[in-house]
């Protein structure tokens, strides 16, 4: 902020620094803050300027800054607050995304803000007491639009508003009538009925009734009476009578203009637009029609951006548009997917090394907050899945499969394609998941058909099994802790694989267990470890792996120079599988003989360190319309499991894996279709991340949600197995005609078939009967949002003022001096941990890390009771599930 002080107003001394919603309000000429027991709460005469923080997976923080102006705001507010808005981007480093709001007309981001609406009052905002309206209740008629963000709109409370396109809510003293046009949709019914549940606590104090009022409906209902008497009796609406809502266009036209220092806009006419047309000294617009951004070259001044933004207004105005086109103000190195999108080959900007040196950033201020942290751990170093369950494999040969047998370990083909079931203990119920696993090698017919039988197999298993679609080299972690020990073949065994290897003269294409062949080994644990054939040249080797080297006289282990302990001991391991028979040399990075050269083909530079994994980004929800012409998705933002409508199909976007999930009233019921529809979602690289269009493709079903899927919500279980439609279900809830409890959830306790006799856990088998080692798993129930992160100190409640609520702190287990006096039950971790040979009884299983004494809680998790209880839920879950606690 000190390069630009003279630019900046004080208002904005300190923002941006806690996450969560800033606020301020144009008063006066002024900017005054507006508390945050008012935010949500807009006045029709005001101009706003809100600002969003919040924290990214790289451990920074990243802003959006929003806008609002009121129907009958002033003209002089309205260009201050966009003024203020630029100031608040040159004090954060001009790293925001500032969007303009219009009454009405807010985007779904901004609504999103404010769940479940935001409906603005008349009159202008001031600053001082609030006032209180104790007079006649003000009847108001509510017009209704949208299906996961919805806008709401004060209408004249007269017959001739109501339409066949909107849902309407009229609030009376005594009753609030829900009044449905018949072209709604049942998502924005149940919407509306979000709102009415928010009125009726809100104005009523949770205490009136509530009518729902069907279009064209009338005979025997007295709802329907005591609503149209109101309006002066009843009337059909014409059918000629439009929404108030605008609809924007499908397809729009795209046009750049360079605005010079005057003001004055310059179209630049191209037939297609590229990143290299942005000078970063001057300002563009790029008119899309319903939509216009405010593009800001790094170099250019404040001056400049003001002139530039206030000329796109004016250009709107002109053009009789301004009250339907929302603005989006970028600055060099902030632009959005979407707008990115617009340009042939944006450049990929990610940067992975700032991601890990980010990371021990974040470490060493945790460190200095007073926690003991050395470094962050991995990400996804357990696995959201129970791993004694039941593993069959077969292998893909056309209309044929073929059972694959595991002796200890599994050995998949790269020129094969394989279906992998495995079984296991759920929450609530035996769960299950069928893989495809498409060879690196593998030839086209074959994937096609692995995926036919995946399907074929999931419609004649009971339940509805999570199916999968993955690829050899980019399977998830998940994959790796059910086949447990893995060791994957180049070659392959399946007829078109052959065929395909003698038509191009390749005759040796089949794997020799006695041949000469380099394996790299990976893995995090003896549960979880692999082989995999590499090339053999010196080019394969990397000092961050582990290697071994087989030739038809010796056997080589080889250890690269930075690898770890743990390592070590996976590569002796992974020897007694690859090839027990045969004495290994060891040979450290540095100490080869010539003959480890020579089979190698000589020696030639290879790679020192391992490949830094891009920064997983936060997950991200669209709602999909996927015919088979068309393609379109909306992203759903802050989304909770109440936006999984029943209605509709989603993709869960979590970067290095896509969900498909599958409403059971949805268009789509095929699993085919739902695979269609994620691939098409990876075609279109909607987020424009680069992902490879072999990322691991979930397809779930609607009430059979894995815990894998459920963690990045808050999940209910109730909720998932409610009968009809959204609007039904939200109707029922809001009626309380009917409770419905909440099935049992397995606990530790439950899965007591796991346990022997003596307290000892029994082991599960897999198809051949080969006992399956128990790995340290999460097991069910893990409730991460859907910024499910990883740790830094700007998410401590106490630093960020969240305060504490009953969702994430128990204060009969945790006392405010920490005294464990308050609770007597006190166990050693030996005896509280997962894993336990001797499990404690009669505890609350969710909550095991609060029977730890104080000394051994602070030696474990490094912070107090207390201080960890302030945490969001979905941190607490992080931290237990190294521990063996969750």
């Amino acid at each position: 902020m000190s390069l630009f002080a003279k630019d900046v107003d004080a208002a904005f001394l300190g923002a941006g620094t806690k996450i969560g919603l800033e606020i301020w309000c144009v008063e006066n000429l002024g900017l005054v803050p507006v508390p945050k027991s008012s935010h949500g709460n807009f006045f029709s005469a005001s101009a706003y300027l809100i600002l969003n923080t919040i924290l990214l997976k790289d451990g920074m923080l990243a802003h959006d800054v929003h806008y609002w102006l009121g129907k009958d705001a002033s003209q002089v507010d309205s260009l201050m607050v966009s003024d203020k808005a630029l100031e608040l981007d040159m004090a954060l480093g001009s790293c925001t995304v500032q969007y303009q709001e219009k009454q009405g007309q807010e985007s779904a981001k901004f609504l999103s803000y404010f769940k479940p609406c935001i409906i603005p009052c008349e009159g202008a905002y001031t600053s001082g007491p609030e006032r209180s309206d104790r007079g006649t209740y003000h009847i108001s008629l509510l017009a209704c639009k949208g299906e996961h963000a919805i806008s709401v709109k004060e209408v004249p409370f007269i017959r001739s508003s109501l339409n066949h396109d909107d849902v309407f809510i009229l609030d009376t003293e005594s009753k609030i009538y829900l009044f449905s046009g018949h072209n709604s949709s049942i998502q924005e019914r149940a919407k509306a009925l979000e709102v009415i549940k928010y009125i009726k606590e809100e104005k009523h104090g949770g205490k009136c009734q509530v009518a729902t009022i069907e279009d064209g409906k009338f005979v025997g209902d007295s709802d329907a009476g005591e609503f149209w008497s109101l309006f002066g009796g009843y009337a059909p609406i014409p059918r000629d009578t439009s929404s108030f809502f605008k609809k924007q266009h499908d397809v729009p036209f795209v046009k750049l203009f360079w605005i010079n220092t005057h003001g004055k806009l310059c179209e630049t006419v191209t037939d297609s637009l590229a990143r290299e047309m942005l000078a970063r000294e001057k300002c563009y617009m790029l008119d899309c029609d319903a939509e216009v951004y405010v593009w800001m070259g790094r170099c250019t001044s404040m001056t400049e951006r003001k002139i530039s933004v206030t000329a796109t207004e004016d250009f709107l105005r002109s053009q009789g548009r301004s009250t339907r086109t929302l603005v989006t103000v970028l600055t060099e190195g902030s632009e959005t997917p979407k707008y990115k999108s617009y340009f042939a080959g944006w450049p990929p900007t990610d940067n992975p090394k700032l991601y890990e040196e980010g990371k021990g950033k974040v470490a060493a201020i945790f460190k200095q907050q007073g926690y003991d942290v050395t470094e962050l751990p991995e990400e996804h170093c357990q696995p959201l899945i129970n791993c004694r369950g039941k593993l069959e494999i077969w292998g893909v040969d056309g209309n044929q499969l073929s059972i694959v047998p595991s002796e200890g370990h599994i050995k998949l083909f790269s020129g094969n394609c394989y279906i992998v079931k495995y079984k296991y203990p759920g929450s609530q119920r035996d769960e299950s998941i069928l893989y495809a696993w498409l060879g690196l090698e593998s030839i086209e017919e074959d994937r096609s058909d692995a995926i036919s039988h995946m399907i074929d197999m999931a419609i004649v298993s009971k339940g509805a099994p999570v199916l999968a679609q993955i690829f050899e080299g980019k399977e998830p972690d998940q994959f790796f802790w059910v086949t447990q020990r893995l060791i994957v073949v180049k070659g392959g065994t399946s007829t078109r694989y052959i065929d395909s290897m003698s038509e191009k003269g390749f005759a040796d294409y089949a794997y020799d267990v006695r041949g000469t062949i380099l394996f790299r080994i990976q893995g995090s644990s003896p549960q979880n470890m692999q082989a995999v054939q590499v090339n053999m040249a010196a080019g394969s080797l990397n000092s961050a792996y582990c290697y071994i080297l087989q030739t038809e006289a010796t056997i080589f282990s080889w250890i690269g120079s930075t690898t770890s302990s743990r390592d070590q001991d996976l590569l002796d391991k992974m020897l007694e599988l690859v090839n027990p028979a045969w004495q290994p040399k060891s040979l450290r990075e540095g100490g080869e003989p010539d003959e480890f050269w020579t089979a190698l083909g000589g020696k030639a530079e290879y790679p020192r360190e391992k490949e830094i994994k891009k920064h997983v980004e936060d997950p991200h929800l669209f709602v999909c319309n996927c015919s088979e012409d068309d393609f379109k998705v909306k992203e759903i933002f802050s989304y909770t499991q109440d936006d999984l409508t029943t209605e509709d199909v989603f993709v869960l976007d979590c970067y290095t894996e896509i969900y498909v999930w599958i409403g059971s009233q949805s268009a789509i019921q095929s699993k085919l279709q739902a695979l269609h529809c994620g691939l098409k979602y990876l075609e279109r690289d909607i987020l424009a991340q680069g992902l490879p269009l072999e990322t691991p493709l979930y397809m779930v079903t609607e009430r059979h949600e894995p815990e894998f899927f459920t963690c990045f919500f808050d999940w209910d279980v109730s909720k998932s197995h409610m009968d009809g439609n959204s609007f039904e279900r939200k109707l029922t809830l809001l009626m309380e005609e009917k409770k419905f409890e909440t099935p049992p959830r397995n606990s530790w306790k439950a899965i007591s078939s796991e346990l022997s006799g003596s307290g000892s856990r029994s082991k599960s088998v897999i198809s051949n009967g080969t006992p399956r080692s128990a790995s340290p798993s999460s097991f069910p129930g893990s409730q991460l949002t859907n910024g499910g992160t990883f740790p830094s100190p700007t998410v401590i409640a106490k630093n960020l003022d969240w305060g504490l609520s009953a969702e994430n702190f128990n204060s009969s287990l945790v006392p405010e001096n920490d005294d464990d006096t308050a609770n007597p039950l006190i166990y050693p971790y030996e005896r509280l941990k997962v894993t336990s040979d001797e499990p404690v009884s009669d505890i609350d299983l969710t909550r095991r890390e609060a029977y730890l004494s104080k000394e051994e809680f602070q030696e474990k998790f490094g912070m107090t009771k207390r201080a960890f209880y302030e945490l969001p839920k979905w941190r607490q879950n992080k931290l237990k599930i190294p521990l063996n606690l969750f």
